[in-house]
């Protein structure tokens, strides 16, 4: 297990691996996304936006591989296994020319759990969970939600999946496994990593040391 000990401060995450080459997409947008809602685990489809999305990200990745003489069948295809990441998958293989089927799934990069929260809108939650609210915005990094996790103890489990990426891979996944990725592979602080706006119509590309994005 990849274990951040962080004590009561904000810490550096060190980069514990370094994959040649590795390409990240986020889920294409659903409702609860529109509107706010914390979706965590639960499996909330896909809305039109997200599925122009997911099509358009594969026609961006597709170009970009031709472009730089890459091999899309020498990458590793690996998604998160619920449904919107599912299926965002499958729109991008299929933007890509490729058969949707075509991928494995990987319980390390579910979203991270909101628990009791998930379906709730922070601004729904104001008055009761008034004096959560407040240590979230304290800490959002340490912050566990009732019954959920936090950032840190997501960083833990991709951290382990990071490491077991041997070969260049194109992952499908979510916006909270995308910051602590970014936090590990940049050597973030990890009070900054919450923060990262993770875009769900662009394909972002590490490699070199460094993300750029597609």
């Amino acid at each position: 297990m990849t274990t951040l000990q962080t004590g009561g401060a904000t810490v550096r995450l060190p980069q514990i691996h370094d994959p040649d080459l590795l390409i990240f997409v986020r889920h294409g947008q659903t409702e609860w996304n529109r509107e706010g809602r914390m979706q965590g685990h639960l499996d909330i489809p896909l809305n039109g936006t997200g599925r122009e999305q997911a099509a358009s990200n594969g026609v961006r990745l597709r170009d970009f591989m031709k472009r730089e003489g890459l091999d899309p069948t020498a990458f590793d295809f690996v998604a998160s296994p619920l449904g919107r990441t599912r299926n965002t998958m499958e729109l991008l293989r299929d933007g890509m020319g490729l058969g949707v089927d075509g991928y494995r799934l990987e319980e390390r990069l579910l979203e991270l759990t909101f628990g009791e929260w998930e379906g709730f809108r922070l601004e729904d939650l104001a008055d009761k969970e008034q004096e959560l609210l407040l240590q979230r915005r304290a800490d959002k990094w340490r912050f566990v939600p009732p019954g959920g996790e936090s950032y840190e103890m997501l960083a833990d489990r991709v951290g382990d999946w990071l490491k077991s990426v041997l070969q260049p891979t194109v992952v499908v996944a979510h916006g909270g496994v995308f910051r602590v990725l970014r936090g590990w592979l940049e050597g973030l602080e990890s009070a900054n990593v919450p923060k990262l706006d993770v875009p769900q119509d662009k394909v972002f590309v590490w490699r070199n040391g460094q993300f750029s994005a597609i």
